[in-house]
């Protein structure tokens, strides 16, 4: 019982030293997109979370049958994401690793998807 309470006070000093990440921080930074077995982009349903203009974010998204649901980086201000194309089709269909498209690029350019907003639900 002695050694339990300074390991729960050590603890309780490790915890608070580690700054807290809320689903909030990564809210804005990918978005979910819905890619059929050639790489073709379908639309992805999703509900949003938290009914804010200002931040909101996808709390779960579903794909048509037949697509796979894929998290794929929002664009940087500045970048636009690629144009659409059969060889990025293709290029996106191979870049997908364990559902994710972050940090995959394409003619040098991220793969990328323009971010969520009023106007672009």
């Amino acid at each position: 019982m002695r050694l339990a309470v300074p390991m729960a006070a050590a603890a309780l000093a490790l915890a608070a030293a580690i700054p807290a990440q809320s689903l909030a921080d990564n809210a804005g930074r990918t978005r979910t997109v819905c890619l059929d077995p050639a790489g073709k982009n379908l639309p992805a349903h999703c509900k949003m979370g938290e009914a804010s203009r200002i931040e909101s974010h996808e709390d779960i998204c579903l794909c048509p049958a037949g697509a796979e649901r894929v998290e794929a980086p929002v664009c940087p201000s500045g970048v636009r994401e690629p144009a659409e194309s059969a060889a990025y089709e293709r290029a996106r269909r191979a870049a997908v690793k364990n559902g994710s498209l972050v940090g995959a690029t394409f003619n040098g350019q991220p793969m990328c998807v323009a971010a969520r907003n009023a106007l672009n639900p």
